[in-house]
């Protein structure tokens, strides 16, 4: 998404450096507009995803592998419906993410609620 906005900063005339000259600010900056950032408890151990190899994410049906390579030629239009399109996929992955956060909770508040009330104690877990 930060990449789509630059470029559409960069056709309106707001910015005047390549895409390439401009990428490693762009991949660095956390004051991007629009940016969203989530940062993960750092207690939750994180293993990379097994991603198929034929695009069944969200993310696959709306930019193809060879994006970046005809982002100069892509219209305007095009290049706001992208965007449009990237924002929802975007919505979406933070509610599932959101709902899997809020069943994780739930369970620690049960595993909590267990020991509290002498229902699991580490003991009778290892026997």
């Amino acid at each position: 998404m930060d990449l789509l906005a630059f470029e559409l900063r960069r056709r309106s005339g707001e910015e005047t450096r390549s895409l390439i000259d401009a990428l490693p600010d762009i991949l660095s900056d956390d004051s991007n507009e629009g940016a969203s950032h989530f940062t993960l408890p750092k207690t939750l151990p994180i293993d990379p995803p097994d991603v198929p190899r034929e695009g069944r994410r969200p993310i696959d049906k709306v930019l193809g592998d060879d994006f970046l390579t005809h982002l100069p030629d892509i219209d305007d239009d095009d290049l706001n419906d992208i965007q449009l399109m990237l924002t929802e996929a975007e919505h979406k992955v933070s509610e599932q993410r959101r709902a899997v956060y809020n069943v994780l909770e739930t369970l620690n508040s049960e595993i909590a609620r267990r020991y509290r009330d002498g229902l699991a104690s580490v003991p009778g877990l290892l026997e």
